[in-house]
């Protein structure tokens, strides 16, 4: 395990990271298009999910190269990596299963929003969070459902809105099992430092 935390603390690798997530982050937003332009202002904010997590993990990234780590950014980071990474995993699974069928964007969405998910969980153990920040994270993050499933602003995909309420109540346990890890992983077990 120390070998891969030394890989993935190394310098180059980081910058690496840094730009392919930023990459992701642009392409994100710009999937959201359609979407953003008929959102109210006020749930702009809140609408485009995927590329806001990876954008937290651009800003982790950029601490990290910067020699600094900010606890909320991490923090929003985990929570928010791996309840979109996996939610979005989910979501092309069931367009397979009630389709038949699933187009190569979808397949692409799957293996990048389970990355997302991956590396968010990976650099867990270089996070430092406090207390307050886990609590501002996680207020976010059910914030959001809210947004999506109470105002109904939760992302338009393939012909999965006749399953709102059920995607809805499956999203609300996947943002509590994303706060627990991100308190176990980031709150409770702090073991590594960058050395960069």
């Amino acid at each position: 395990m120390q070998m891969l935390y030394g890989y993935l603390g190394n310098r180059n690798f980081l910058r690496l990271l840094f730009f392919v997530n930023l990459f992701g982050t642009i392409y994100g937003y710009y999937w959201y298009e359609h979407q953003l332009s008929n959102t109210p202002t006020v749930f702009l904010p809140f609408v485009p999910d995927s590329p806001t997590a990876t954008l937290f993990f651009v800003f982790v990234l950029a601490a990290f190269l910067l020699g600094k780590s900010w606890g909320l950014v991490e923090a929003l980071a985990i929570m928010t990596l791996f309840k979109y990474g996996i939610w979005a995993v989910v979501m092309n699974l069931l367009v397979l299963l009630t389709t038949g069928s699933l187009t190569g964007v979808g397949y692409m969405l799957m293996a990048s929003h389970f990355a997302m998910a991956v590396q968010g969980l990976l650099y867990a153990p270089f996070y430092r969070i406090k207390p307050w920040q886990f609590a501002v994270a996680a207020i976010w993050t059910l914030h959001n459902d809210i947004i999506d499933y109470v105002f109904k602003m939760m992302p338009t995909y393939s012909d999965l809105a006749v399953y709102m309420n059920e995607i809805g109540y499956f999203t609300f346990w996947l943002s509590i099992i994303s706060i627990f890890i991100c308190y176990y992983l980031g709150v409770r077990k702090n073991r590594f430092t960058l050395k960069l």
